[in-house]
């Protein structure tokens, strides 16, 4: 058996509790260990359970995980967005080449159709992330058919500006 427990140990257990202080820091301030400090807690009525503070503290946690995943998937929509915007600009190209390394380049009006794959590749896994980091609350499905009519309204027309009169749609036989 070890040393026997003072009074002065136990009054010192009580005030370094009461200034929060952790089991095994009172142990190795007291020089005691852990399971002694736990015991004479226990016998003045006192826990170091610290659950509610860890509940507390977790909540907080997953509070800012939350908002900083919610900033996240809106800096991915924006990546998205400016992805799909240079589809439709005009694209600098430059190159070096030659044995004097010269460069040139040159402007083309829109970017050529294996960038524009890349950039779409780009924005698609932008958006899928950002979906994944924050998933839509609820699907309203005339909300969500409207935007995609929309956008698909609106694509024709980009389509129909730059190339002419749209290919008739050849599902329904039409």
């Amino acid at each position: 058996m070890g040393r026997p427990i003072t009074d002065t140990e136990r009054r010192a257990v009580r005030r370094h509790h009461a200034a929060n202080m952790t089991r095994n820091d009172i142990a190795r301030k007291l020089g005691r260990s852990p399971s002694t400090i736990t015991g004479i807690a226990r016998d003045l009525g006192l826990s170091f359970d610290r659950a509610a503070e860890v509940a507390t503290a977790t909540a907080a946690r997953t509070a800012d995980l939350a908002a900083r995943r919610t900033a996240l998937a809106a800096t991915l929509q924006d990546v998205a967005e400016r992805e799909i915007g240079r589809m439709t600009r005009p694209q600098l190209y430059f190159e070096w080449g030659g044995k004097n390394h010269t460069y040139a380049e040159r402007t083309q009006p829109e970017p050529t159709p294996a960038d524009r794959r890349t950039m779409m590749a780009t924005a698609g896994a932008a958006i899928d992330r950002s979906l994944k980091l924050v998933p839509p609350k609820a699907d309203h499905g005339g909300e969500s058919r409207s935007i995609i009519g929309d956008l698909i309204s609106g694509l024709r027309r980009d389509y129909v500006a730059r190339h002419g009169e749209a290919e008739q749609d050849t599902e329904d036989g039409e």
